[in-house]
């Protein structure tokens, strides 16, 4: 058993090396062939200008952080915008201010930064979030600054919270209704098995080898990052989210897919 040990971690080592080698240059590529564009820097992405559509306080960090980092990296503009406060246990205006601070960790100033106060869109898994609502929020957000790439979650909202599959099915029906400008491109987050999803820094091989539209890996610095912007969220900080931060897949890889555009049969509340 022992004899397989040694081979088995260098092979890993000099697989995780290679796939970070490649991720930069591959990941501007993926985002250029989903909004067709061109440009002579082949990791610039200057002429991006990205929206990452959550619905609460901390979501930014713990299932974004990957994208996040890499765009602003790759010299994109990236905005976020926050459907609600997070006031679940009344404690909205200090997790406003977390949000402010993590986003600066992970290289968003607060002037890219919108969180919304609603009173129809509450921090409350227990209630529907209204589609038309979130719809007009969303594209006067993508209007009044310019989006051309929006990137939210998938049907299953990662975590199956209500508030998460809610923005889904509003960029879904924004995307069904032709709102959106023709330059606009829409991705949904992947949401992945229970155990792809605790399967940590393991996971980067599966993610890059599976299809996606496109996928962000962030490396021992950019997991650094993430980390340090998730600690900024202190009110969020209980024992089981220690245990996500180091576990969770979101932490090092997100995975991507379009959101197709075209008219839709979509039942609207």
């Amino acid at each position: 058993m022992v004899i397989w040990v040694i081979p088995v971690t260098l092979f890993s080592i000099i697989l995780f090396r290679l796939i970070f080698s490649r991720s930069q240059k591959v990941q501007a590529k993926s985002i250029k062939h989903v909004l067709g564009t061109v440009s002579t820097e082949e990791t610039d992405l200057s002429t991006v200008n990205a929206l990452f559509v959550t619905a609460h306080p901390d979501d930014e960090c713990m299932f974004f952080a990957p994208t996040i980092i890499q765009l602003v990296q790759l010299k994109a503009r990236v905005h976020v915008l926050c459907l609600s406060q997070g006031n679940y246990y009344n404690q909205g205006s200090l997790r406003k201010e977390e949000l402010l601070s993590s986003c600066a960790v992970l290289g968003i100033p607060g002037s890219k930064v919108s969180i919304i106060d609603h009173k129809n869109l509450p921090d409350d898994p227990n209630v529907q979030w209204s589609t038309s609502l979130l719809s007009s929020i969303i594209s006067g957000h993508i209007q009044s600054n310019s989006i051309n790439l929006v990137l939210t979650f998938d049907g299953r909202g990662v975590s199956g919270h209500a508030n998460h599959t809610a923005l889904y099915k509003a960029v879904s029906h924004l995307a069904g209704t032709g709102q959106l400008p023709t330059n606009c491109h829409l991705l949904s987050l992947e949401t992945v098995g229970l155990i792809r999803k605790y399967l940590s820094f393991l996971e980067l091989p599966l993610s890059w080898l599976l299809p996606s539209s496109l996928c962000c890996l962030s490396g021992l610095r950019g997991y650094r990052q993430a980390k340090a912007a998730m600690i900024c969220h202190r009110t969020q900080l209980l024992w089981f989210r220690y245990l996500y931060v180091m576990l969770s897949r979101y932490m090092f890889v997100n995975t991507f897919h379009v959101i197709p555009q075209g008219p839709k049969n979509l039942k609207i509340y």
